[in-house]
């Protein structure tokens, strides 16, 4: 690997303050300690910041050269209302919140990159750090964007990084086109009449028409859309009923949609509606029908997925880069790619055997109370941070 000898010699003091932020994790739109942390690093290193964009938002900005064009690097600062199962020094010290996604890595990460970028500017443009708040299921960079992000700082192309558990230390992957799927909610009321269990012919009961939607639904899936087409249609709560002798007045179904792509979105929503309308009239009874549209598919470009894969090969070398199989998981980088051309790609962050005497007795996947992020991937993924950011702005000539 081809890493950027200053950002191995920081690399420690770095995952310092990576371990502090994990110590003292934040939830989403409360990411104030976090972002004063980020905050005094930038300010510490001679990096312009502004605040308050998306609530708690931080954006760092780094300028060389007389070039107009700009870059932005994004690092999601949230944690997870989860407790944590670890035990070592740097466990959470507040009950109930964890970072079990890796965004104390993601922002260490960043801050790293911006370390390098404050005394070796070797691009010729504006790199703008994005510090996002609220990933877990806020809309932080939604909300950013809301507040002008990109009016403010206008930017060619904005990329994102994940870490994926599972995969040798020193691998990335990315590709084109959909990598995490939209992910969306459905909430189905169905009212019939409640009554005694041994008198169902004079009640309306809702558990078997709920019963049949669940079934139907499955069809959307399976005869409504093309079968090259990915979506998923998941009934996760059924909820009706207080006693085993009466039938109850109404059912609740609830669950989640997640597709690639918002054509196969309207579609499945459309036909959900329809269906659930529909079976409860057939049996005389009504329903209510929300659905919650949460984040979009993320979809990277295709030139800016290449450059991106070029850069990494240029670090790992090409048969350590990957092309990441899409997955259903959703991100609120999507908004981003929505409103630029970009890319969200993925560093490995190897099997959990990094981790620290005390960590749990569960795998280090994503979400895990075992998880804990990987130190050694900070001069890795500020190395790639550097390397993009000093190719994209690569000064005419050179």
């Amino acid at each position: 690997m081809k890493l950027i000898d200053e950002l191995l010699t920081a690399s420690p003091a770095i995952a310092a303050i990576r371990r502090d932020l994990h110590a003292h994790p934040e939830l989403c739109f409360e990411e104030k300690r976090t972002a004063d942390v980020v905050a005094a690093q930038l300010t510490q290193w001679g990096i312009p910041v502004h605040r308050g964009m998306g609530t708690t938002g931080v954006v760092g900005i780094v300028k060389a050269g007389t070039s107009e064009r700009a870059i932005a690097l994004r690092a999601d600062m949230d944690a997870l209302p989860m407790q944590e199962f670890n035990t070592f020094a740097h466990a959470s010290q507040h009950a109930g919140k964890m970072h079990a996604c890796g965004h104390d890595g993601h922002t260490a990460m960043l801050l790293a990159a911006a370390q390098h970028f404050a005394t070796q500017r070797n691009f010729d443009g504006t790199v703008y750090l994005i510090f996002q708040p609220a990933e877990e299921g806020g809309g932080g960079a939604r909300e950013m964007i809301k507040d002008g992000l990109f009016e403010k700082f206008p930017v060619d192309a904005v990329f994102g990084m994940h870490n994926w558990p599972g995969s040798e230390v020193g691998r990335f992957s990315v590709s084109a086109g959909p990598v995490m799927a939209s992910s969306n909610e459905f909430k189905i009321t169905i009212r019939g009449k409640g009554g005694h269990a041994a008198l169902p012919h004079v009640a309306l009961d809702p558990v078997p028409v709920a019963c049949q939607m669940v079934q139907a639904f499955q069809t959307i899936i399976s005869r409504n859309k093309k079968p090259i087409d990915a979506g998923v249609i998941s009934v996760t709560m059924i909820h009706a009923g207080e006693a085993t002798n009466v039938i109850p007045d109404s059912c609740e179904l609830q669950g989640t949609v997640r597709t690639f792509s918002i054509e196969v979105l309207d579609m499945i929503e459309q036909r959900m509606g329809g269906i659930a309308s529909h079976t409860a009239a057939a049996f005389g009874m009504e329903c209510s029908f929300e659905f919650v549209r949460n984040y979009p598919p993320t979809i990277n470009s295709a030139k800016e997925a290449e450059f991106a894969r070029k850069v990494m090969a240029s670090i790992v070398g090409e048969d350590r880069v990957q092309t990441q199989e899409p997955t259903m998981g959703a991100e609120d980088f999507a908004y981003m790619l929505m409103a630029k051309p970009g890319c969200y790609a993925f560093i490995a962050n190897g099997d959990g055997t990094h981790r620290d005497m005390g960590h749990g007795g569960g795998p280090c996947m994503l979400h895990n109370p075992s998880y804990d992020f990987n130190d050694t991937l900070i001069p890795l993924g500020a190395t790639y941070w550097v390397r993009l950011a000093e190719a994209w702005l690569a000064p005419a000539g050179a």
